[in-house]
């Protein structure tokens, strides 16, 4: 079965934000290629930052995929876990409560990313 490849950040009962790799399967759609089941969302955001980006620990304002479209980040929990993520690469942040995760650019570009909200 074809999967498409997520990180979520999500905070624990304490608080603590942790990483978790998890997939979406999909559905093989012939010469469409292969498609997930749609998903209700709220919002879409298109974001630029600066090359100096390096965001302190926060919440996520809201459960959202980012695609990151360009340059490369940092990740760090709130337990100290760093991971780092590239161009193409998806992340669903779900801590909106908790100790919050720390991102940084690591590279001097400015970085191009989007954001989708999900429906509550």
């Amino acid at each position: 079965m074809e999967t498409f490849a997520i990180t979520r950040v999500y905070a624990d009962e304490k608080g603590e934000s942790h990483f978790e790799d998890i997939s979406r399967p999909l559905i093989p759609e012939g010469e469409l290629g292969f498609l997930s089941e749609p998903e209700e969302v709220k919002e879409i955001v298109f974001r630029k930052v600066l090359p100096t980006y390096d965001y302190d620990f926060h919440q996520a304002p809201a459960r959202q995929y980012i695609m990151l479209l360009d340059g490369e980040i940092e990740i760090e929990t709130s337990r100290g876990d760093k991971r780092q993520f590239k161009a193409g690469e998806i992340l669903l942040v779900e801590n909106t409560s908790g100790k919050g995760h720390r991102t940084r650019n690591l590279q001097p570009v400015v970085r191009n990313s989007v954001f989708v909200t999900l429906a509550d």
